[in-house]
């Protein structure tokens, strides 16, 4: 006659999603939550009590049951209901992966819905059909072993009634009075199992929106592993696994590309003298600098240190020079004394051009090599190999 389904608003639905993504180790902000829910549950299932007993108050009142059944089962589902809620309330039940204690719950509600079969058979079916929303409440939450448990469970005592026992289950409908308690029987079941459709359609929804912030957010987490977490270029990995994306792509085209080291001119001074925040600073700024200065289709990432490489496909070696050089005269011609007065930044980087015999190492040594060049003849100077 009654349910331990509880009457969670829809808008709970995507505090019960939370629930399922969340890790073992709750924060006290989501224990506090669950606690919150569990309150909202024991009140639903208070109120469907409730209105099982009134239900069981009209066949009462038309004699087909005593008097003091509707107090006994009301009382019955209080008890159950303080149980959990005691345990809630003390904190026991966070000790437990499934913090509802779904199974003793389902399985205390259930078997006072047997007891009251035994008891009352006269209107046993009544007190059978809400196994069925029982059950349903409980397959939202339990695991498959556990559904399975609890469905062997429910077997043994129904296979006691209805095989062992002699009980002549029934609902009695000789009454107008009768009929209609017999029909709000089933039409709280009914009732009760479209909520649980709703609200499991709900927790579908919202769960289904959930998986796709959860795959955004493992492809973000994808993102920063390839890159530096200093400047937002693309890390040394993710750089030499381009330079080889790019060296078979013009090869396949049949198209120019050239590579570009970079480096920050007396770096190592930055660092010494204004210390090496300041000199996270500077990287940062330059990297920024370089990105709102190259293509699209340009690839940049720190190499190593304050080493950069940039990769500039469809780009001939006379082009990668000029486009060097430009970004060198932007470097120079920033303020760099915000960071400290005086300060000035300047850039040395040595080109290379693809050549029909190079691969990622050969390509990589004659902008290295050119690099070398352009630092031994002064700095603040591009250079090619």
């Amino acid at each position: 006659m009654s349910t331990a389904a509880t009457s969670i608003p829809e808008r709970n639905a995507a505090e019960v999603a939370d629930l399922v993504l969340s890790s073992d180790k709750a924060t006290p902000e989501a224990v506090a939550r669950r606690a919150q829910q569990r309150r909202q549950m024991y009140i639903g299932q208070v109120a469907s009590y409730s209105l099982g007993a009134s239900v069981l108050l009209l066949y009462a009142y038309d004699g087909a049951i005593p008097m003091i059944v509707p107090s006994l089962f009301w009382l019955g589902g209080l008890m159950i209901i303080g149980t959990f809620a005691v345990l809630s309330e003390a904190g026991v039940v966070e000790r437990y992966k499934d913090h509802y204690l779904t199974v003793f719950q389902i399985s205390a509600h259930m078997t006072l819905q047997l007891i009251f079969v035994l008891a009352v058979p006269t209107i046993g079916i009544a007190f059978i059909s809400v196994l069925f929303l029982v059950f349903a409440f409980g397959t939202l939450r339990m695991t498959s072993q556990q559904a399975m448990l609890t469905w062997t469970l429910v077997t043994a005592g129904l296979g006691f009634i209805f095989l062992i026992s002699d009980l002549p289950i029934g609902i009695p409908v000789t009454s107008r009075l009768e009929r209609l308690a017999s029909m709000l029987c089933f039409v709280l079941v009914i009732g009760q199992c479209a909520f649980l459709g709703l609200f499991g359609s709900t927790l579908r929804k919202i769960l289904y929106r959930r998986s796709i912030e959860l795959k955004a957010a493992y492809q973000r987490i994808e993102e920063l592993a390839e890159l530096d977490e200093l400047t937002g270029s693309l890390n040394r990995r993710s750089i030499m696994r381009a330079l080889d994306e790019e060296i078979a792509g013009a090869r396949e085209a049949k198209a120019p590309c050239s590579a570009a080291l970079i480096d920050l001119d007396w770096f190592k001074r930055i660092n010494d003298a204004h210390g090496h925040p300041t000199g996270d600073e500077v990287l940062r700024t330059f990297a920024i600098t370089i990105f709102a200065n190259i293509r699209p289709g340009d690839r940049f990432g720190r190499y190593g240190g304050e080493e950069f490489l940039l990769l500039m496909p469809d780009t001939s070696g006379e082009a990668a020079m000029r486009m060097l050089d430009r970004l060198r005269m932007i470097v120079a011609e920033l303020d760099w004394s915000a960071f400290a007065p005086g300060m000035r930044v300047t850039i040395s980087a040595g080109v290379a051009a693809l050549r029909d015999n190079d691969n990622a190492d050969t390509f990589l040594a004659r902008a290295d090599s050119a690099l070398y060049s352009a630092k031994a003849h002064g700095r603040n100077r591009i250079a090619t190999g």
